[in-house]
């Protein structure tokens, strides 16, 4: 339980520093590109663009402005956003996160229950018709963008066949394609290590001690190999979680869901200092915590890991 303890303890440490790392350097990069927040195409007198700047400490030295942000901060205040009226960026953060989480969540079930279910059955089929067909399926899943798959399906299940909304929030039928076009490509990342990991796993003596005793295959593979077969898997869902994280700013922005990565990409091409900072240390806290609990589910899978 000490060790535990102390594991959690540094991690949470690295993740400060981490996150102290992101803060300053976009900061800093955010204010070396040329224009500002309150640049727009129509000119409007000096000497309100300057009373708004001094609103918001712009007119400050940086490393002044520096220093009050990351006061602030530390203390939760992520500040006002730039562009959003009468919205805090903690407000719009509020209000995005659950529907990426929502989509997130979705996507990665879906990769997973998809792909260790064709990864099984390509195992179980090594050298087959399904096999062969099933990686097939899974290099094409890899090599598309995720993007390319959601216009694929738009067309077929919004045009083609109107079964699906095309965009918008709403109900469950609304994350439906989105999810898929986000956890495709995962899912052929995880068909493909959940048969190189059962394949491995299905030579050794223990699989062999279990086929002897008269088990079915269907028993072997799902109550015995599964567990040690998976390694791989809880290897990758590390990558995979930032990827759904990263991926999913296209996804929001092609079908319309106002989550964080709408907001991410709107607060970038305005140049919202506030509201960009803050989706970037949420999401460098969502993938490092993500990164903790695949670690944690590795020492479960495989009770020799150790934390450390």
């Amino acid at each position: 339980m000490k060790d535990v303890a102390l594991f959690l303890l540094k991690r949470l440490g690295w993740l400060f520093l981490t996150l102290l790392l992101v803060f300053t350097v976009s900061f800093f990069l955010m204010r070396a590109v040329p224009g500002g927040p309150f640049q727009m195409e129509q000119a409007i007198a000096p000497e309100i663009q300057a009373r708004i700047e001094a609103q918001f400490h712009l007119d400050a030295p940086v490393l002044q402005q520096y220093f009050l942000a990351l006061g602030n901060t530390l203390q939760g205040d992520l500040g006002p956003s730039f562009k959003l009226s009468d919205y805090t960026v903690n407000e719009v953060l509020a209000e995005g996160l659950p529907r990426s989480a929502a989509l997130g969540a979705l996507a990665l079930i879906f990769a997973l229950t998809l792909g260790i279910l064709a990864g099984a059955i390509s195992a179980v089929r090594r050298g087959g018709v399904v096999d062969r067909g099933l990686m097939l399926l899974a290099t094409i899943g890899i090599a598309l963008p995720n993007f390319v798959i959601a216009s694929v399906l738009i067309l077929i299940f919004v045009i083609k066949i109107p079964l699906l909304p095309a965009a918008g929030w709403g109900s469950f039928r609304y994350l439906v394609l989105p999810a898929v076009c986000l956890g495709a490509p995962f899912a052929a990342y995880i068909a493909r290590l959940t048969r190189t990991g059962l394949l491995e796993v299905l030579t050794q003596d223990y699989i062999r001690t279990a086929r002897a005793k008269g088990l079915s295959e269907t028993r072997v593979v799902f109550s015995h190999a599964l567990k040690g077969g998976l390694l791989p898997v809880a290897s990758f869902l590390g990558p995979a979680v930032a990827g759904i994280l990263t991926g999913s700013l296209v996804i929001e922005k092609v079908f319309a869901i106002p989550g964080i990565g709408t907001y991410f990409v709107q607060s970038a091409l305005n140049r919202d200092y506030t509201l960009s900072m803050g989706t970037v240390l949420l999401y460098t806290a969502l993938v490092a915590s993500m990164n903790l609990l695949v670690d944690i589910s590795y020492t479960i899978l495989d009770p020799r890991v150790t934390l450390d």
